[in-house]
């Protein structure tokens, strides 16, 4: 990266050409013949070199599973083409052109063991031509490449993934391909990587002759050096597998004839057996906690045992229901009398006795009905409501039937909400069991884990100095 953007600088402090009519006189003048296709060198006998580096940007992604190495490079190829060379002088001074590259010969620069879907991750930026015809092609990339990764000794594990770049059509005789720094790629702009330590990137120079072809093939691999960081799965993995292995460990440590050794198995036996409990009643919690009336009906023992004596023996209670040993002897008379109580004050038992009187209203005399004279065993309200004429009596019954209707309507609504009512306490009974569940699992397993304890400690004649 230096070395570029030294080159870049010293582009800037080269004297400002005019350009305009001259630079477009001399794109004209080298493009005009120029043919993307042939090779850029005096002699076809001889290879065209190119000197090849990058610089590693960012470490983005290391995956072990699919065996990858995702990276961030800027890529960087110069070469002399003896077709844009001119005369600056001739031009206006213009030293300098950025031409896109397909306009250009380029060298066919591939990484061979790239995984990425389109294979070449690169972005196609323009070539810097100058005068004396050297071309620099730094297009930046997004690079997916396989790696072969080893975690025989995970977390402490060091892996190193190459990345082989060459000419995937020219061979050695054609193109000769250099390492631009011996030292490898440039680290000077790297982003440091939360998870791996970059250790180098080292450059070497390969030509190989393939069995498919008599023709020498060069390639410039570079190696990616990179270092797990360890800190991570120190604390969160090691450490905890070190304390377990430890408590594990100080069983040997106890005399054979002391007994400890099954004491100690024990204990850590009764723990695991408690953290496994705890997960199936959590669940149970959460069950009862979330049902609902119009699928789960409460059992009789159910209401018995967590809605009377256990929150009872657990000292609690619902708001405004105080769990007491003879509130819950009483529960069940006092519900059927709560019940009746309900039922002879309700104002659908009064219409039903106002629908009582209208169906035994008797039918109309042939005459005038007098309201007097009532005798002993006359009933008033009959008497009352009797009607006097046929046309009353027609009004008469279409008032006991609208009020029939109302009937109904009431008996309705009254049903919706006793329904109602039921499905809400049944939800608030559902959810009062969870807690007193939930409350009862506190108790127990700190009862048990307390108990556990002690006993350990008790039993063990070297931990505690009498």
């Amino acid at each position: 990266m230096a070395p570029m953007l030294a080159a870049l600088a010293l582009l800037a402090l080269l004297p400002v050409s005019e350009q305009g009519p001259h630079e477009k006189r001399l794109l004209n003048a080298l493009l005009a013949s120029y043919n993307t296709l042939e090779r850029p060198v005096a002699n076809e006998s001889e290879p065209l070199e190119v000197k090849f580096g990058l610089t590693l940007q960012q470490i983005i992604d290391v995956d072990e599973k699919n065996q990858l190495l995702i990276t961030n490079i800027w890529l960087s190829l110069e070469w002399n083409d003896y077709n844009l060379r001119w005369n600056d002088s001739d031009y206006g001074g213009v030293k300098d052109l950025r031409i896109t590259p397909n306009k250009l010969w380029k060298p066919d620069v591939l990484m061979y063991n790239s995984a990425d879907e389109g294979f070449d991750g690169t972005y196609q930026t323009n070539v810097v031509v100058r005068n004396n015809g050297s071309c620099l092609y730094v297009p930046p990339g997004i690079f997916k490449s396989t790696c072969k990764i080893d975690i025989t000794w995970f977390p402490f594990d060091d892996q190193h993934c190459d990345m082989k770049f060459g000419s995937w059509t020219y061979d050695g005789n054609q193109l000769d391909l250099v390492l631009k720094d011996e030292s490898g790629g440039d680290l000077s702009d790297f982003i440091t990587n939360g998870e791996w330590y970059l250790i180098g990137m080292p450059g070497k120079k390969n030509t190989i002759t393939y069995a498919c072809c008599p023709e020498p093939y060069v390639d410039v691999t570079f190696t990616i050096m990179i270092r797990r960081r360890t800190l991570y799965y120190f604390f969160n993995l090691i450490v905890p597998c070190v304390l377990i292995s430890s408590m594990a460990l100080l069983g040997f440590t106890l005399p054979p004839d002391s007994g400890e050794k099954l004491t100690l198995g024990t204990y850590f036996n009764c723990i695991m057996f408690m953290v496994a409990s705890s997960v199936v009643l959590t669940v149970v919690v959460l069950n009862y906690h979330h049902r609902t009336a119009d699928i789960h009906e409460m059992p009789q023992w159910i209401k018995t045992v967590f809605l009377q004596w256990l929150p009872w023996i657990l000292r609690m209670s619902r708001p405004g229901k105080k769990i007491t040993r003879k509130t819950i002897m009483m529960t069940n008379r006092m519900r059927e009398l709560e019940l009746k109580e309900r039922s002879s004050k309700s104002l659908l038992a009064n219409v039903l006795d106002i629908d009582d009187d209208f169906r035994h209203v008797p039918p109309p005399p042939n005459s005038t009905a007098s309201t007097g004279n009532l005798g002993p065993g006359t009933d008033f309200r009959r008497s009352f409501v009797r009607p006097s004429t046929m046309e009353d009596v027609g009004g008469l019954g279409g008032h006991h039937r609208e009020l029939h209707l109302i009937l109904r309507e009431l008996q309705f609504i009254t049903a919706r909400m006793k329904k109602a009512d039921e499905e809400a306490e049944l939800i608030s009974d559902w959810k009062f069991a969870a807690m007193v569940v939930d409350r009862f699992c506190l108790f127990v397993f700190t009862l048990f884990t307390i108990i556990a304890t002690v006993a350990v400690l008790l039993s063990a004649p070297h931990i505690i100095v009498q």
